[in-house]
């Protein structure tokens, strides 16, 4: 018989695995987007300019006409800034990279979160996950394997990527609890927005009918993912939820081989099979030590 505490949790983890069944469409947008000529700065700012827009309905439910007015402005700018660079790093590593591929080295992502979280936050981080941490770089070099294959700028790309939204994921855990999650993902997209739509103007090409629809349709996928992903932390732990993200592979598999016939080989298989474990034992560590994993909502 299920428990009302049991059948929250399944809600949650049905909530976050659907969340990673849409959020790879996404990437496939933008990688189409870049196909077309559209400049990647364009691309991002669409992502946050539409984002505003549709998060703030929902800025206003929870915390009102206020709620509009970023309450630490210079940090909300810096991880703005931070969301801009992790999103066009990813776009741009898509014009290399298949969807899959870009998205197995991006997930260096916790691991440099772990690593930097002494410098940044004061953490105290154990031996078990330094060697956790390790064993997770060696599976990224297997999934790149340099002087193995021909490493193209989509490696460094989908890297920094991953680095540039660690230092987000840092900056928002040292924020935490200041707002709720929905209303800071508005102060993202809103700053974002603003900053580039000062870039976006050395770049712009005006877009199609067709391509404003992908714009739309591109951020509604991203707010819609990331709603689905709140929804699942009201209804279950952040600890079991997080590993989950790692289904998104399977997705964006999936999405690689159909729309543009990419997919991954083995070894990028072993890599990733290496990073989720590493992740998920540092998760699990965490949980331990009960240190609360970063409940944020925003990826490129």
């Amino acid at each position: 018989m299920t428990t009302p505490a049991s059948s929250r949790t399944l809600v949650g983890i049905g909530l976050m695995l659907t969340a990673m069944a849409v959020l790879p469409f996404l990437d496939a947008i933008a990688k189409y987007l870049g196909q077309q000529g559209v400049p990647v700065m364009q691309i991002v700012w669409a992502r946050l300019f539409f984002g505003a827009f549709l998060t703030m309905p929902f800025a206003l439910k929870l915390a009102g006409p206020r709620g509009l007015i970023p309450n630490m402005p210079l940090m909300h700018a810096v991880r703005a800034t931070l969301m801009i660079a992790a999103t066009a790093f990813f776009f741009m590593g898509l014009h290399y990279l298949s969807i899959a591929d870009t998205l197995a080295i991006f997930f260096v992502q916790p691991l440099i979160v772990t690593l930097l979280s002494p410098l940044v936050l004061g953490e105290t981080v154990g031996i078990r996950r330094w060697v956790a941490v390790i064993i997770g770089f060696i599976g990224t070099l297997i999934i790149i394997r340099p002087g193995f294959q021909e490493l193209n700028p989509g490696v460094f790309m989908a890297l920094a990527s991953g680095f540039c939204l660690a230092i987000y994921l840092l900056l928002t855990r040292r924020i935490s609890g200041s707002a709720p999650a929905m209303v800071t993902t508005f102060y993202t997209s809103l700053m974002g927005a603003i900053i580039m739509s000062v870039i976006v103007v050395f770049v712009w090409q005006t877009p199609t009918p067709a391509q404003w629809g992908f714009f739309v349709l591109l951020s509604a996928i991203a707010n819609g993912g990331h709603y689905l992903i709140i929804r699942a932390y009201d209804h279950a732990e952040a600890s079991l939820l997080a590993p989950l993200a790692y289904t998104e592979m399977i997705m964006a598999t999936v999405l690689g081989w159909y729309i543009f016939g990419d997919f991954p080989d083995l070894w990028t298989f072993v890599g990733v099979g290496i990073l989720i474990a590493c992740a998920i034992y540092i998760s699990w560590r965490e949980r331990v030590r009960h240190v609360e994993p970063i409940r944020d909502f925003e990826q490129p």
